[in-house]
C-alpha cells in the first residue's frame, strides 16, 4: 500500500483522533490536527498544484522548517503524482540553487525562515513557476503566493491520480556536509518498505505516541514515524531541542517513544545531574523506548541512560539517505548487552562486509558494510557515474567500515573517508572518540588527522568539557594512556564540536579549522 493510501485509511478509521501535534515551548504555543483534517489538507495541496499544471513526474521543492504543515504538503505533493523534493534547511541560497536546477523543479513551497535566500536566487531559478511562502502576511516576497491563498477553494477530495508501488515518489539531497548535495531517487515502495520494517523493529501500536524532534526533511526522522504512520497512532512535532524542553513533551503529551541525537540525549542527561530537570516533576512512567540513529552512539552514553531510565528500551538505528533512511541494520531492544553495536541487518535486509574487490572479509575484520533489501535507493538522479559506484548487483556500498563480531553483530568502525593513517597504522576515529566519552568530564568528542612530516598523519582530539567541568591537555593526555601508543591523540583541542541537524559531526569543518585544509568532493 502507497503511503498516501495509508493515510487515506487513517483518515477513515480515525478521522476524529489527533494525528499530529505541534508544540513550540519557546513560544508557548500549541496546535493540532485530526486525520482527517491531515487528509484533507494533503488533498487540498494536491488539488491545488494540480491546478498549477503541475502533472505525475514533476518535481516540488519543499522547503520548511518543522511545522504542522510539513506533512500534509509533502503527502499532497505525493497524492499529485509528482516527487516531493524536501531540502535541508540550512542549504545555502547556492545550495538551493544547485538542487532545484538538478530537480528541473516547477514550483518551490518555502517558509518564512528562507525569503531572503530565495530572492537572492529566484532569477536564477528558471524552471520555477509557481512560488508559494508559508509565513507571515508581512514576510511574503512581492512574488510568491500565500499558502494560504494557494490552498483557497481546492477540493478536499483524493484528485485519484494513478500512482504505482514502483513509481518515483522523492528526491532526496545529502546534507552536503562534505561537498555538493547528492540527489537520491526514491520510490513509493521504498516509503512503503520504511513503514513497514520501523514498525516491525519497534512495534508500534495505535496507542502509542511518537516524539519527533529532527528535522522532517530528513530521512531519520520521516522514516522513524513513519512506524506510528502505519498503525494511526499520534505523533508530537517538537519545536526546539532543550533538554526541559523534551522532557516536558513526553510529560504532557503522555509520548511513548523518542528518538534521539547522541548530543541531546548527553544534554539530557547533563540537565539531570546538574539539578537543572528534577524527574520527579514529570510524569514519564509511559515512555517505553528511546532510539538513536544518524551517527556512532558511544557505549558509555547508553550505560548512563539506562542507570537514569532503567525501565526503557533501547535501540541504535543505522542507515542512511540511500536506503531511505534508518532500518537496514539495528541493534534490537533485546540486545542491551551488545550497546556499541549497530547490531543485525534490518527486516527484509541482507548485510555484508567486504573489501575492495567485493570479497567477503574474515569474521572480526574491517571492511567495508553494503546492504541490500527494499529500502535501497533507485540511484542518484542524473548521475550514472556515482550511481554505479554506489550500487553494485543490488548491494548499496554505504562508505562505511565495519567488522563482524562472533556473534554476528555488526561494529561500524569509522567512515572511509575518516580513517587516520598513521606510520602506516590505519586508526578508527570512532574508537577513540568512544573512549574519551567515557571521561565523566567530556560531552563531547571528535577525532581528526593532522599532517604530519614524519607519521603522514597524528591524531588530534576536539574535546567539549561539560558545564562546570574543567580539563587540561595533561589530564587528557594522561586519560589517554590507556590506549595502545599508536592510537593516542597528540593534539588536544577544546572546543565545540559541531554537528549537522541529524546529530553527525561535520568533520570536514573540523579539518579545514584545525588542520588547515578544505576537502573537495566529486560526484
Amino acid at each position: 500500500m502507497i503511503v498516501t493510501e495509508i493515510l487515506a485509511r487513517n483518515a477513515r478509521m480515525y478521522g476524529d483522533e489527533i494525528a499530529l501535534v505541534e508544540r513550540e515551548p519557546a513560544k508557548s504555543f500549541r496546535r493540532q490536527i485530526n486525520w482527517k483534517e491531515f487528509d484533507e489538507e494533503a488533498n487540498k495541496a494536491a488539488n491545488a498544484f494540480i491546478a498549477k499544471g503541475i502533472k505525475k513526474g514533476d518535481r516540488v521543492i519543499h522547503l520548511m522548517m518543522n511545522c504542522l504543515e510539513w506533512l500534509p504538503a509533502y503527502f499532497g505533493i505525493l497524492r499529485t503524482g509528482a516527487w516531493a523534493v524536501p531540502l535541508n534547511f540550512r542549504f545555502t541560497a547556492e545550495d538551493i540553487r544547485y538542487c532545484t536546477e538538478i530537480a528541473e523543479a516547477k514550483a518551490i513551497v518555502f517558509g518564512e525562515d528562507f525569503p531572503e535566500r530565495i530572492s537572492r536566487i529566484k532569477g536564477e531559478l528558471k524552471t520555477i513557476k509557481d512560488f508559494i511562502f508559508l509565513g507571515p502576511e508581512d514576510m511574503k516576497p512581492e512574488y510568491a503566493e500565500s499558502y494560504g491563498d494557494f490552498l483557497k477553494g481546492a477540493a478536499t477530495t483524493d484528485p485519484k491520480v494513478p500512482i504505482s508501488i514502483l513509481d518515483e515518489a522523492a528526491l532526496y539531497f545529502t546534507s552536503g556536509t562534505t561537498g555538493t548535495p547528492k540527489p537520491i531517487l526514491l520510490t513509493h515502495r521504498n516509503l512503503e518498505h520504511a513503514c513497514i520494517v520501523e514498525n516491525r523493529h519497534h512495534n508500534q501500536t495505535h496507542e502509542d505516541n511518537f516524539l519527533c524532534i529532527p528535522p522532517l526533511y530528513h530521512t531519520g526522522a520521516k522514516m522513524h514515524w513513519f512506524g506510528n504512520f502505519i498503525v494511526g497512532a499520534r505523533a508530537v512535532i517538537l519545536k526546539g531541542v532543550k533538554p526541559e524542553w523534551i522532557i516536558e513533551a513526553v510529560s504532557e503529551e503522555r509520548a511513548t517513544i523518542v528518538w534521539l541525537l547522541v548530543p541531546w540525549a548527553q544534554d539530557i542527561l547533563i540537565a539531570i545531574e546538574n539539578g537543572t530537570i528534577k524527574l520527579q516533576e514529570f510524569n514519564l512512567h509511559q515512555w517505553r523506548l528511546m532510539h538513536i540513529g544518524a551517527q556512532p552512539v558511544p557505549p558509555s552514553l547508553i550505560k548512563n541512560w539506562k542507570k537514569t531510565f532503567p525501565h526503557h528500551d533501547y535501540d541504535t538505528d543505522y542507515g542512511l539517505s540511500e536506503s531511505t533512511g534508518p532500518g537496514c541494520v539495528h541493534l534490537g531492544v533485546e540486545n542491551l548487552h551488545k550497546v556499541g553495536s549497530i547490531g543485525k541487518p534490518g527486516f527484509d535486509w541482507e548485510c555484508r562486509i567486504v573489501d575492495e574487490k567485493m570479497r567477503d572479509v574474515p569474521k572480526g575484520d574491517a571492511g567495508e558494510l553494503i546492504v541490500r533489501g527494499p529500502g535501497v535507493m533507485r540511484e542518484y538522479y542524473k548521475n550514472p557515474e556515482a550511481t554505479g559506484r554506489a550500487l553494485v548487483d543490488g548491494w548499496l556500498l554505504t562508505g562505511d567500515m565495519a567488522r563482524f563480531d562472533e556473534d554476528g553483530f555488526i561494529w561500524l568502525v569509522d567512515r572511509k573517508k575518516d580513517i587516520i593513517i598513521t606510520g602506516g597504522e590505519n586508526i578508527f576515529p570512532v574508537e577513540i572518540e568512544d573512549f574519551l566519552l567515557e571521561n565523566d568530564k567530556i560531552q563531547d568528542a571528535a577525532v581528526i588527522g593532522i599532517a604530519d612530516e614524519r607519521l603522514g598523519e597524528i591524531v588530534a582530539a576536539i574535546i567539549k568539557v561539560k558545564p562546570g567541568k574543567k580539563m587540561t591537555e595533561e589530564e587528557a593526555g594522561r586519560f589517554c594512556e590507556a590506549l595502545p601508543k599508536y592510537k593516542r591523540p597528540r593534539k588536544f583541542i577544546f572546543d565545540d564540536v559541531p554537528r549537522n541537524p541529524t546529530g553527525k559531526v561535520e568533520k570536514p569543518k573540523l579539518r579545514k579549522k584545525f588542520a588547515g585544509f578544505a576537502e573537495s568532493f566529486k560526484m
